[in-house]
């Protein structure tokens, strides 16, 4: 299995902080719709999409450390 090097370039660096910033409006988005939310398999979906992109934020905070969510 091929392993991809990570791009940590100028460019990368702003590509990232444009989708971390995305990510965690998304989350808060969800997590006001779940609030709302009734049914519990709705509930359970959108909150794994909350785990799974909460990971992709740790993952992106690891290339770059001086990531905040300001």
């Amino acid at each position: 299995m091929d392993i991809k090097d990570e791009d940590k370039s100028e460019e990368s660096k702003k590509n990232h902080i444009a989708y971390y910033r995305s990510l965690t409006k998304t989350i808060s988005d969800i997590n006001k719709e779940k609030k709302h939310e009734e049914d519990p398999v709705i509930k359970n979906h959108l909150e794994k999409r909350i785990v799974a992109m909460e990971k992709d934020k740790v993952r992106i905070r690891k290339m770059f450390p001086d990531i905040t969510d300001d």
